[in-house]
């Protein structure tokens, strides 16, 4: 099976976006929340919590996901003005047994992502 990974970087800062709730979704008919977590210090999260237990956990399987950025609270946290209140990145694992990391560059008005490694 495959795993999920993610990590957020304040790019008006500078620095890694600590706090921020993440949800992983799967779709199945309809979007299915298989798990959630908050970026660490360093703005990553590499265990899932809720449906499946970690990110090398077996329950990542070839399918569609999403993973939903809730970036309203790490703003106000921030008395930041942000244009965003989730971000959500749909993305496809077509292969298992890969490690798929989706980064996310985020700003107050823009954002960017891409697969990493």
């Amino acid at each position: 099976m495959s795993s999920i990974s993610t990590h957020i970087l304040d790019t008006s800062k500078g620095m890694p976006a600590a706090g921020v709730k993440v949800t992983l979704e799967k779709f199945s008919k309809a979007w299915v929340k298989i798990g959630e977590n908050t970026t660490d210090s360093d703005g990553r999260i590499k265990k899932w919590l809720g449906g499946i237990e970690s990110a090398n956990s077996d329950g990542i399987e070839a399918g569609d996901y999403r993973l939903v950025f809730c970036c309203e609270d790490y703003f106000v946290g921030n008395n930041v003005t942000s244009f965003y209140k989730e971000i959500p990145i749909e993305f496809v694992i077509e292969k298992n047994n890969q490690h798929y990391h989706v980064p996310l560059l985020l700003n107050p008005f823009g954002y960017s992502t891409y697969r990493g490694s």
